[in-house]
């Protein structure tokens, strides 16, 4: 008997219904155009079930009891432990308890057709869902189709990981039990945020870094100042090595983790935070001439070089890989879509203009939620400094704001503003110290709009606010 596959049509097909796919079909649909999603998991994806919603709910208790805890008066009142099952709950409820009934609801009001099962291309403007509940279906795109698979976590090659049971992210961010120990194979922002919530918990922990420092990627005093605040919290942090192999007797039993340097670990969880894949390694990318399992190279509207209707959005093209950034390509993403249905003229990809990401160039804001709060945008020193540019950093100690003092006893921070003396204008900043975060999008606007420093000096921050930092910043440029 032939196997009859249905064909459906519509003018853009999305692989990947997390945040990134959410938001082109989002704005396709806006744009007037038949929209279909397809999903093989959980519509909402990485970010809200494993990644950014419940990493920071778990954050977020710790944290607070370490502001209150540098506040006399309120010190004394939280001295004892979080209460974790309280704080798991909570997590368990910024993920819905990983059910997608509401993210799939929001999709079906702005019309968007959702269709579950594995989505594989199948040729140009082609994509074959197969294991859903509606069986195998052929999807036409008239006009594109976006691939917004994301990524996923690597385990490294090691004698004895298969059955060790080890964590990834995904394992980290929804683990029903805080063990009573746990090593964190890797120093970036997984490996950072998950030893802070975990220890914060009660998990003894130990960090396992093979390069010199914390957060390699930043500004070098926000490694520092990390490790420092990490230690005193009664983290382990042991830099300069590696991890060689892993054994676990049986479920149940404690991981050893053997280390280059001859010694051992033991720990009830071990996390490997050590890197990320793209999710293309299924995707029928074969079927067009390319390679599968490789990162898709997009232009600035992220269409696929080479292609005239293939758009890779988010982590997959390996330009900026969190959650905000593939939002921002995917609304940059289906405004080119809509540009190029309409045909009344082409999309505009100059420099910040309507069809350019150019953001994930020039200024990628990011904020790690460990105590202190790391938060950066733009180029730090060394980038600068190895593109050519004539550049000069600006530090200034900020426990010694106003702001900052009241903020709590004790406060421990730092920021730095890299400027471009040719233009005088910013091309990063990066602030370091508990509360900073929210500081963040201020920097962000003046290096995404080039603001002149004569111009922000008229900027004037409110007193005593930690923003006063700007203040203080701009006071030791002029000098």
């Amino acid at each position: 008997m032939t196997h009859t596959v249905q064909t459906v049509e519509y003018d853009v097909v999305v692989v990947g219904a997390g945040p990134v796919g959410e938001n082109v079909a989002d704005r396709v649909a806006a744009a007037g155009l038949s929209v279909a999603v397809v999903e093989s998991e959980l519509v909402g994806g990485e970010c809200s079930y494993w990644a950014c919603m419940p990493s920071k709910a778990l954050l977020r208790p710790g944290l607070a009891r370490a502001d209150a805890r540098r506040l006399p008066g309120l010190r004394d009142a939280v001295q004892g432990p979080l209460d974790a099952d309280a704080v798991l709950g909570r997590r368990d409820y910024f993920t819905a308890n990983w059910k997608d009934d509401g993210q799939v609801g929001w999709l079906e009001s702005v019309g968007v057709r959702l269709h579950r099962g594995h989505g594989r291309l199948a040729g140009p403007r082609k994509v074959a869902v197969t294991g859903g509940p509606d069986g195998d279906v052929l999807l036409a795109a008239r006009q594109a189709v976006a691939v917004c698979t994301g990524s996923r976590a690597v385990l490294p090659e090691l004698p004895g990981l298969a059955t060790a049971d080890p964590w990834t992210s995904r394992e980290a961010t929804s683990a029903k039990q805080v063990p009573g120990r746990l090593a964190v194979v890797g120093g970036g922002v997984v490996g950072v945020e998950m030893a802070t919530a975990w220890q914060s918990l009660g998990s003894q922990v130990t960090l396992l870094v093979r390069g010199d420092g914390l957060l390699p990627r930043m500004e070098p005093f926000a490694g520092e100042l990390l490790t420092e605040a990490l230690t005193e919290a009664g983290a382990s942090v042991r830099t300069g090595v590696s991890v060689t192999a892993a054994e676990r007797p049986g479920p149940g039993a404690p991981v050893t983790l053997t280390l280059d340097d001859g010694g051992t670990v033991e720990a009830e969880e071990v996390l490997f935070a050590t890197g990320r894949a793209p999710r293309t390694d299924d995707l029928g990318l074969e079927t067009i001439g390319l390679e599968p399992g490789s990162w898709l190279d997009v232009d600035d509207s992220c269409l696929v070089e080479g292609t005239d209707w293939l758009y890779a959005v988010g982590d997959v093209n390996h330009r900026a890989l969190l959650t905000h950034q593939g939002k921002y390509q995917a609304r940059i993403a289906g405004a080119a879509i809509g540009a190029r249905a309409d045909g009344a003229a082409p999309p505009d990809t100059t420099v910040w203009g309507p069809h350019a990401a150019t953001a994930d160039h020039a200024a990628v804001p990011q904020v790690v939620f460990t105590d202190p709060e790391i938060a950066s945008v733009g180029l730090t020193l060394a980038e600068a400094e190895s593109g050519g540019r004539r550049v000069r950093a600006v530090d200034y100690d900020l426990a010694s704001v106003s702001g900052a003092s009241l903020y709590g006893d004790g406060y421990k921070g730092r920021a730095r503003m890299v400027v471009d003396l040719e233009r005088e204008v910013l091309l990063g900043v990066t602030f370091v110290g508990p509360g900073v975060g929210e500081l963040l999008h201020s920097a962000t606007i003046a290096v995404t709009a080039e603001v002149p420093i004569s111009r922000l000096w008229h900027a004037v921050p409110s007193y005593p606010t930690i923003s006063e930092i700007w203040l203080r910043l701009l006071e030791t440029y002029r000098g």
